[in-house]
C-alpha cells in the first residue's frame, strides 16, 4: 500500500494533521517529515518492529548505526541520557532548537530501545514547529535518521515530492513541509572532558561555545 503524502505548513500547523501523522506513528508506521536541517526518517523509539523496518530501508546494523532522538525540548532527554555535565548543559540551553545533535551518555533505556550495546544518543531539538508538535503530541521522542541521495552533488534528499516518489512503498507517511536544506545539522561529541566537533553543519558554533 503506497503511503500517505500530506502537507503541514512550518507556521501555524494543522493540529488535525498532527494528530493524523501520530496516529500513524501509534500504529508503528514509519515517517518521514521535515527538520530545520535535511529531512528525515522517524517512528516512535519505543516500537521495535518500526525500528527494525527502518533499519531494513536504510539496509543497516541497529547495534552499529547511530540513531539520533527527536526531543521537543530538554525536558525528556533525562530519561535517556546519564548525567549532563553544567557546562554541557549550558550550551545545549544556547543551542537548542536548532540544527545542532549533541551525542551524549545514554543510560539502560538506550540499549533496551535498539537492542543494542552502543552507550551513546544523540538529541536533537529541531527549531522547526513540524517535528517538535509531532513529539509532543506522541509523548515521546521520535527515533531519527537523515534521508540521504544517491545523486554525487547532493548528499541529501531535499525536494518532498523527489521523496515521496522514492518511499512510497517503504513508509507509510510522508510530510511535504517544502523543500528541505542540503546541509545536516553540526554534531558534537559531549562524552570526553571536552567537546568535540564531529561534523561541521548548519549550526554556527561561536553562537553556542
Amino acid at each position: 500500500m503506497a503511503a500517505e503524502f500530506i502537507r503541514i505548513y512550518e507556521e501555524n500547523p494543522d493540529p488535525k494533521r498532527i494528530r493524523q501523522v501520530v496516529e500513524v506513528l501509534r500504529n508503528g508506521g514509519v515517517i518521514i517529515y521535515p527538520t530545520d536541517t535535511v529531512y528525515g526518517l522517524g517512528c516512535d523509539i519505543t516500537n521495535l518492529r518500526a525500528v527494525e523496518k527502518i533499519c531494513r530501508i536504510k539496509g543497516i546494523n541497529p547495534k552499529k548505526h547511530n540513531f539520533s532522538f527527536i526531543c521537543a525540548d530538554l525536558s525528556n532527554i533525562a530519561e535517556y541520557t546519564r548525567v549532563i555535565s553544567k557546562p554541557v548543559f549550558k550550551m545545549m540551553k544556547k543551542a537548542l532548537p536548532g540544527p545542532f545533535t549533541f551525542i551524549l551518555e545514554a543510560n539502560t533505556q538506550v540499549p533496551k530501545i535498539l537492542h543494542s550495546n552502543k552507550k551513546t544518543v544523540g538529541i536533537r531539538v529541531p527549531a522547526h514547529n513540524v517535528p517538535r508538535l509531532i513529539v509532543e503530541e506522541l509523548g515521546q521522542p521520535l527515533l531519527s535518521t537523515s534521508i540521504r541521495d544517491e545523486d554525487e552533488v547532493l548528499e541529501y534528499s531535499t525536494d518532498p515530492e523527489l521523496i515521496f516518489e522514492k518511499y512510497e512503498h517503504l513508509v507509510d507517511l510522508v510530510i511535504d513541509g517544502g523543500y528541505g536544506q542540503n546541509v545536516g545539522s553540526t554534531i558534537l561529541d559531549c562524552i570526553g572532558d571536552e567537546v568535540e566537533v564531529l561534523r561541521e553543519g548548519l549550526g554556527q558554533l561561536e553562537d553556542i561555545l
